[in-house]
């Protein structure tokens, strides 16, 4: 600390006073006398010859004295004078430096500067897939977010303006994609010392409502879509086994879709690269065989390959339309075949933690978004409940009819 750092403390002083002008030192040369007061060390007034009076303060700083001017004796009251030169000594002795505080805050970088350091030393982690989406939402709505702010500065009123005009413009799950992708960035500006702990804007950020996705397929649905399937096998023979496969095994499009033979082991698929990393599929006989029907050709990795354009048939969703009109299942997605496995799974008691194995959930509280039961087994489930309980209680007591009131006369006030 030095005399340029005291003359800091005493202009944040001066400044606290709402004072615009503070008067003129006057030159080294000329003749001037100071007296100290007694009432506070430190604190003097500088008389000049020509008559100009200014206040002082004088401070020991890392073993030497600095001596600054607080202001001229025409602007400035003494009361004032020393008041400011009594909270000036304060803060030099608790070592308090206004140039290291402004220092530290042009270290905190702006939106824009921390969003790019960000992308460039997490998104190399990031699966392709997620890293496409990403780069649409940060390209749409996360470049220009927050424009002339510093990352310090973002506060949560800020963060929830910007997410209710994303829900407006691009739709509430727009919104809830990019409000996840901001917060994981302000948790790393934690981590990093950026911002300090617990400071997120995003915390309270309440998400939108999704839409909830309960389709999946009934008994005689599975059956009109396996007609329909068994029409089209011969014309398309590659993506109606990619759709029996999806339908037999729970898996995701793309986990079907990115086969590689390297990954088929007898009954076992052993997949490299899931969205929720490396897992095991374990196949029914029916699957089974699906996969050992396909033909293999030489130095070809992909098991649902595309001769014409050289790259695994990814696109089935075409087929899938066009299948399921014909089954009379309009709206019904590809993704709901998942949801299918799954809810058949629950139908016939599989436990949760099971459902997620099946599923390749690393969290089984994620399973229960897809274990849904049919209308048709709830009722079934209900009934045999039921049935049960009047079994049980029809022997001595009759829920309709054996009641306390038919015990005896009824007593009335």
């Amino acid at each position: 600390m030095n005399a340029l750092t005291l003359r800091g403390i005493v202009a944040e002083e001066l400044g606290s006073l709402r004072l615009h002008v503070i008067g003129k030192c006057g030159g080294l040369g000329e003749l001037r006398k100071t007296c100290w007061t007694r009432e506070l060390l430190g604190f003097g007034t500088r008389h000049y010859a020509s008559g100009r009076k200014v206040y002082i303060v004088q401070a020991r700083m890392e073993g030497r004295t600095r001596t600054v001017t607080i202001g001229n004796d025409k602007v400035l009251r003494r009361a004032q004078a020393m008041d400011v030169a009594r909270r000036v000594l304060l803060r030099a002795q608790t070592g308090d430096n206004p140039a290291e505080e402004r220092k530290q805050l042009r270290k905190v970088p702006s939106y824009r500067d921390f969003l790019k350091t960000y992308w460039d030393r997490v998104s190399p982690k990031w699966k392709p897939s997620t890293l496409y989406t990403h780069r649409y939402y940060k390209r749409k709505y996360l470049d220009r977010a927050f424009e002339g702010l510093f990352l310090d500065e973002i506060e949560e009123r800020h963060v929830q303006e910007w997410f209710n005009r994303i829900t407006n413009t691009g739709g509430p799950g727009a919104a809830n994609r990019c409000g996840e992708i901001l917060r994981a960035m302000f948790n790393k500006a934690e981590q990093w010392g950026v911002r300090p702990e617990g400071s997120n804007p995003c915390l309270y950020i309440r998400k939108n409502k999704g839409r909830k996705c309960e389709r999946f397929l009934s008994d005689q649905e599975f059956r009109r879509i396996g007609e329909v399937l068994n029409r089209h096998g011969k014309t398309f023979p590659l993506h109606c086994a990619a759709i029996s496969l999806l339908i037999l095994t729970g898996c995701r499009k793309s986990e079907i879709t990115c086969l590689k033979w390297s990954e088929v082991r007898g009954r076992r698929l052993l997949l490299t690269d899931s969205k929720t990393g490396p897992r095991t599929v374990w196949l029914a006989e029916a699957a089974a065989s699906i996969l050992h029907a396909l033909p293999r050709r030489e130095k070809q990795r992909y098991v649902f390959w595309n001769p014409a354009t050289q790259h695994p048939i990814t696109d089935i969703g075409n087929l899938w339309s066009k299948l399921r009109d014909e089954a009379g299942l309009p709206g019904v997605r590809i993704h709901d075949l998942r949801h299918s496995f799954a809810s058949h799974a629950a139908a016939h008691s599989e436990t949760l933690p099971m459902i997620g194995k099946l599923l390749g959930h690393a969290d089984v509280r994620t399973t229960t978004r897809y274990a849904h039961l049919d209308d048709g087994h709830v009722i079934e489930a209900a009934q045999r409940i039921g049935n049960l309980i009047e079994q049980n209680m029809s022997g001595s007591y009759s829920l309709i009819h054996n009641t306390k009131y038919d015990s005896g006369p009824l007593l009335h006030d």
